[in-house]
């Protein structure tokens, strides 16, 4: 597509639109997240949340960092197998990843995609052809057996948040949201297509969304920090 931008897939944000795709061209749009100061240990992490760090995980997770590096196009099925990956530690939307069906770089190609400031869950289907990564921290393949002990506050411009590893179900508020730049969305898969997403919102003002035990992930771009009710 020659450029790094998030393409409309669905609504544009400004917009409330309920199982559709928040997107804008790289900023008020974004959906991406990080571990920001309430969130839980990762599925993927080579640490306990307690700080300890775990030595044989760790050796573990650096493996898993090397699964996929932050710039490149990978062939799925050769240079990358089908699985759920995370990415963290970007900042100011500068990470853009695509799911595409084909390496054609036409619209038409495109499955979906995000603009990512801080981390971001992406399932890489056996179905895709190319996965496309550009200015993003490293990926690292996530185990879907591992544990968290998930938290019951987040960072509000943290991006994506596993629900019941990162973040534990719940009613959650979030203050101080000005100007409609509160972006926050429940999906029930790290797919990010349209059918992927449950329920979303841009807000000014207060925030308040509850989260189920159901969801697979929460997404929350430019909003106050998330606290449990």
């Amino acid at each position: 597509m020659g450029m790094k931008a998030k393409v409309a897939l669905g609504a544009v944000v400004g917009f409330v639109v309920i199982g559709a795709v928040s997107a804008n061209a790289g900023n008020d749009g974004k959906t991406g997240g990080s571990d920001g100061s309430g969130s839980g240990s990762s599925a993927s992490a080579g640490q306990h949340t307690d700080g300890q760090k775990d030595t044989g995980s760790a050796e573990a997770a650096k493996t898993k960092k090397a699964a996929l590096d932050g710039d490149g196009e990978y062939r799925v099925g050769s240079d990358v197998k089908p699985g759920t990956y995370r990415t963290t530690g970007n900042t100011d939307d500068m990470c853009y990843w695509e799911r595409a069906k084909d390496a054609k770089g036409e619209m038409d190609s495109l499955l979906a995609n995000d603009n990512v400031s801080g981390t971001s869950y992406v399932t890489v289907k056996p179905t895709d052809k190319l996965f496309k990564s550009s200015g993003c921290a490293d990926w690292e393949a996530v185990d879907p057996k591992a544990k968290g002990r998930p938290a019951s506050s987040m960072d509000g411009d943290g991006g994506m948040f596993k629900v019941g590893t990162d973040i534990a179900p719940g009613t959650y508020r979030s203050t101080g949201n000005a100007d409609d730049s509160c972006y926050w969305e429940r999906t029930k898969d790290a797919e990010h297509g349209l059918n992927s997403i449950i329920a979303n919102n841009n807000v000014t003002g207060s925030a308040v969304v509850t989260i189920s035990a159901t969801d697979a992930y929460f997404k929350s771009a430019g909003c106050g920090d998330w606290k449990k009710a």
